[in-house]
């Protein structure tokens, strides 16, 4: 079920109707997302497709919709047969240049996400992690896996509602992808590599490093790898120590800081929405409006004018005392 090509970001560059695919709903290619890169597609035909992979990644399909369709993959030595439901996943590994995908009617909602093999480096999970891992995962068939679902759903709903902190959340979640790939679906002599530790808190002094440098690039490129190096800690692991300490994973405390320096620069009123929505690392402004008027029920337009005018404008530099007596 996957689509053939080298560069999985620019995937515009591909005519994937040739491939079976019709309608691709929305990608990542515009996002700059660094963890994984994604798409997903609105109707795959019934029929034979190419089964086909680059060196670089890691396929995995999720069944975002589920119509009970008959799907047989082929390869040398496989054969794997299923009947697609909501949830179902497939991978695919780094590489495999002979196969075929048989289709007995249309499937419709089926997300295509490109996890790079570089997600089982040893910085990924602090330890070393045998690269036969990757190829050890049981791709001859299709299966049931809620958590790899629940990735999948939530990376397909970021690819349809962009958020502020979209980047971050891909990010963190390309690396839990790893991580259950490895824990989950590796042979027991790989499995033995696979990281054991137990998550510590940040203390207060990486923590305060941390949150300082959230609060001065909230209008640039706030990237989990970047986070976890300053924190001196892997993707992976930091991620979980971030929640521990804060009460929230790193995508929803910078969306949070991300929405009230919106609020901030709406009130000033000397910045234009579009502005506002790139600096703020939304991929257009209809993106922006839209993930606003989630979170406060207004538009920025609205908020700008009914507000603008009648509340002080706040300092633009979050203060550390809800943070003060961390330890």
């Amino acid at each position: 079920m996957e689509i053939h090509h080298d560069q999985p970001a620019a995937v515009s560059r591909y005519g994937l109707a040739d491939y079976g695919f019709e309608g691709m709903l929305s990608s990542s290619a515009d996002r700059g997302w660094s963890g994984l890169s994604a798409q997903l597609c609105r109707t795959v035909r019934k029929g034979v497709i190419p089964w086909r992979t680059p060196q670089s990644d890691i396929r995995i399909c999720v069944d975002t919709h589920g119509n009970g369709a008959l799907v047989t993959r082929r390869a040398p030595g496989v054969e794997s047969r299923v009947i697609a439901r909501r949830g179902t996943v497939w991978l695919s590994p780094p590489g495999l240049q002979e196969g075929s995908v048989d289709i007995a009617e249309d499937l419709t909602g089926i997300l295509h996400i490109y996890l790079p093999v570089s997600h089982f480096s040893p910085s990924n999970f602090e330890v070393d992690v045998d690269p036969a891992a990757v190829s050890a995962l049981s791709y001859e068939r299709a299966f049931e896996d809620p958590l790899l679902a629940e990735i999948g759903f939530a990376i397909a709903s970021e690819l349809q509602s962009e958020t502020s902190a979209g980047g971050l959340l891909i990010g963190a979640l390309a690396s839990s992808l790893a991580a259950r790939l490895v824990q989950k679906y590796v042979t027991a002599s790989s499995a033995q590599s696979f990281p054991r530790h137990t998550v510590q808190g940040l203390d207060r002094r990486k923590l305060l490093r941390v949150l300082d440098y959230i609060e001065a690039n909230l209008e640039g490129d706030l990237s989990l790898e970047r986070m976890a190096s300053i924190a001196c800690l892997s993707r992976y692991h930091f991620a979980r120590a971030f929640k521990q300490a804060v009460g929230q994973p790193p995508h929803r405390y910078v969306s949070a800081k991300r929405l009230d320096r919106a609020k901030a620069l709406l009130m000033q009123g000397q910045r234009s929405l579009v502005d506002i929505a790139l600096s703020l690392s939304f991929s257009d402004q209809a993106s922006f409006t839209r993930a606003f008027r989630q979170a406060t029920g207004q538009a920025p337009g609205q908020y700008r004018r009914e507000l603008g005018s009648r509340e002080p404008v706040k300092s633009l530099t979050v203060i550390r005392q809800p943070f003060a007596s961390l330890a």
